[in-house]
């Protein structure tokens, strides 16, 4: 199954076009969506789970219209947003049967169908423990559990590991690869080293429009030897930026190193980088400033 998207365009009340005529090709597997706060993300996340209408354009999961026909896209979406809400008092394993019975699993399959799906995340063990006292892991752990209920042919995770520590966010991630394995996951997320080691495809967003589609290997090979870097002092960081085309810039032993974007030597003391999805996704941003 693939998502096409065609010509989707989105402009708020307040004269904000969020996004103009985006087109996408999104096949089965983990798809990474990149692009600074505001880009239109968030805008494009929510049409396609069916919580905001688009202004104009298509959208097609298969067979089913997604801008039109709301309910069938909802029979196989799993939706995680960054925050979702719980009732306080309640455990995972009721939690996760009021879920089950929203999307329309029958009473005599429900119990089985939530038992293996704790059991899949890792929470059978905590599935009398409301689900408010979860750790942030366990919380996201469980909104996958949730996502993934009546076998979804469409999953759409936003920002997924905020907040959570190293360990929990590899589980995480572990078990998202094993269920993009068959499915449509899109991942929106602002690590951006994450999307180059999880996902096949991505696609790069800025002021609502794609300023990047296609493979993460590919976006790096395009920069190679176009990217170079050097140590400077803190001070001489608004000169250079002025003077070169800066893409990123880290502190290293408290000393800025600067990578710049030039098709040739600088010289003055630059050497050869080797390209990070960092780079390609800042000078995709520079491109269409």
């Amino acid at each position: 199954m693939e998502l096409s998207i065609n010509q989707l365009s989105k402009t708020y009340p307040n004269g904000v076009q969020a996004l103009k005529a985006v087109s996408l090709e999104i096949p089965t597997g983990m798809f990474g969506l990149l692009g600074p706060n505001g880009a239109g993300k968030s805008t494009l996340m929510r049409i396609l789970a069916t919580l905001q209408d688009a202004d104009s354009g298509s959208v097609r999961l298969g067979d089913i219209d997604v801008l039109q026909q709301k309910d069938e896209v909802r029979k196989v979406l799993g939706y995680l947003p960054q925050e979702f809400g719980v009732y306080p008092r309640m455990s995972g394993m009721a939690m996760l049967d009021l879920f089950a019975t929203l999307k329309g699993i029958p009473s005599n399959e429900r119990k089985e169908v939530v038992g293996a799906l704790l059991q899949r995340v890792n929470l059978w063990d905590h599935r009398k423990k409301s689900v408010s006292s979860y750790s942030g892991g366990m919380r996201q752990r469980f909104g996958i559990a949730q996502a993934l209920i009546g076998d979804p042919k469409l999953i759409i995770v936003d920002e997924p590991t905020a907040g959570l520590d190293p360990g929990e966010r590899n589980r995480f991630y572990n078990l998202l690869s094993e269920i993009g394995e068959h499915v449509i996951v899109i991942l929106s997320t602002h690590i951006v080293d994450d999307v180059r080691e999880l996902c096949s495809n991505m696609a790069i967003i800025n002021f609502g429009e794609v300023v990047y589609s296609g493979s993460p290997d590919t976006a790096l090979n395009a920069l190679g030897g176009k990217v170079w870097q050097k140590v400077i002092s803190k001070a001489e960081i608004e000169s250079y930026q002025n003077q070169y085309r800066v893409i990123s810039s880290k502190l290293v032993a408290g000393k800025p190193i600067i990578h710049i974007l030039s098709d040739s030597d600088p010289g003055e003391g630059f050497r050869a980088a080797e390209p990070g999805l960092e780079d390609v996704f800042f000078s995709k941003i520079m491109v269409s400033k």
